[in-house]
This record gives C-alpha cells, sequence and structure tokens, in this order.
C-alpha cells in the first residue's frame, strides 16, 4: 500500500512539475522561438503640470523600462534587444515627439535594431494619487498592434510603479500573451 501511495505521489509532484514549466515558459509548449521585442524608452504624459509638476516621475520611467525588460526575459515572453545601437536615432524622434504617439517612428527604430516587436510605454499622470501605466505591443513587420495593457495605480511611490509593471507582467504570463 505504502508503495502505491509513494509511487502516487511522485507522479503527482512530476505531472506538477511538468504542467509549472509549460505555465511559465509557454514558447515550449509551442515549440516556438522567442520573438525578439524593442523596449523603448516609456513617455510621461502629465495631466497635472500646472498644479503639481513631475519631479521624480521621470526617474521612474527608466527604471519600470529596465524591470520590463528583465521580467519579459525572466517570464520567458520575449527575447530583448539592445536598444543602445540606435540611441541617435531615438533621440531624433523624442525631440520632435513622444515616441507613443509618432505614427510609425517606433516602427522604423525597430527596424533598425531588427526586432520582431516593438513596445511603446507610457505614464499618465492624472494627478499626483491617480496614475495608470500602459504598454502598447506591435508587430515591426505590419504594424499591427498585437497587445495593449494598462494598470492603473493609487499612490505615486516606486513601490506602487514597480507592483504595476509586475502586475502587467504577470497578467501576460497567466493569459499567454508573450510571443505573440
Amino acid at each position: 500500500m505504502r508503495s502505491i501511495v509513494a509511487k502516487t505521489r511522485a507522479l503527482l509532484v512530476s505531472a506538477s512539475f511538468v504542467c509549472f514549466v509549460f505555465w511559465i515558459f509557454p514558447a515550449l509548449v509551442n515549440g516556438a522561438e522567442l520573438k525578439t521585442i524593442a523596449i523603448l524608452d516609456f513617455d510621461l504624459i502629465d495631466d497635472q503640470r500646472d498644479l503639481s509638476p513631475a519631479t521624480v516621475e521621470y526617474q521612474r520611467l527608466r527604471t519600470i523600462r529596465d524591470q520590463l525588460q528583465e521580467e519579459f526575459v525572466k517570464g520567458g515572453l520575449y527575447r530583448v534587444v539592445d536598444s543602445a545601437p540606435a540611441s541617435e536615432l531615438i533621440k531624433k524622434f523624442r525631440s520632435e515627439q513622444q515616441l507613443h504617439a509618432c505614427n510609425g517612428c517606433e516602427l522604423e527604430i525597430a527596424r533598425s535594431l531588427n526586432a520582431d516587436r516593438v513596445l511603446v510605454g507610457w505614464v499618465q499622470k492624472v494627478s499626483n494619487l491617480i496614475l495608470n501605466i500602459n504598454i502598447q505591443i506591435e508587430d515591426v513587420a505590419t504594424g499591427a498592434v498585437l497587445l495593449n495593457k494598462s494598470v492603473d495605480l493609487r499612490g505615486n511611490t516606486d513601490e506602487t510603479w514597480r507592483r504595476g509593471v509586475s502586475h502587467l507582467v504577470r497578467s501576460m504570463v497567466e493569459k499567454g500573451q508573450g510571443n505573440r
């Protein structure tokens, strides 16, 4: 009787491990190679610039971009490409307008990096207590929008911003929305 229980337990543990691996690494299930993605710097839309101008928010934009890159790699969602080789092109476009609203300049940047996908992101500061983080992933070859996600934040701290990005990535993993 003990050997049957032990064998059943071992089988359940093995099955659980296999399910976990396939849940965490959706690309392995599909047998698909991870697509490359260029994650561009986030923009800030400051609706309160006259009453409470943004200050620390500009530093947080870089922090959440870096966090997003790390979590995409860790979660097996995409292979993130380094955007540094396109820094001059990015600087040029940013001097003209925000990247999330530049009508295709993000695609040109991603093409210069040989990326399959491009992610543009922006944070909207509605007030000092209400913000939202938004991401949009596009197919570089066609320009089609593959994914839009947003998370609302209550509170304007480093921790709320970090939690917001973690929530976006966790939601993508749970819904199998990586490697599109």
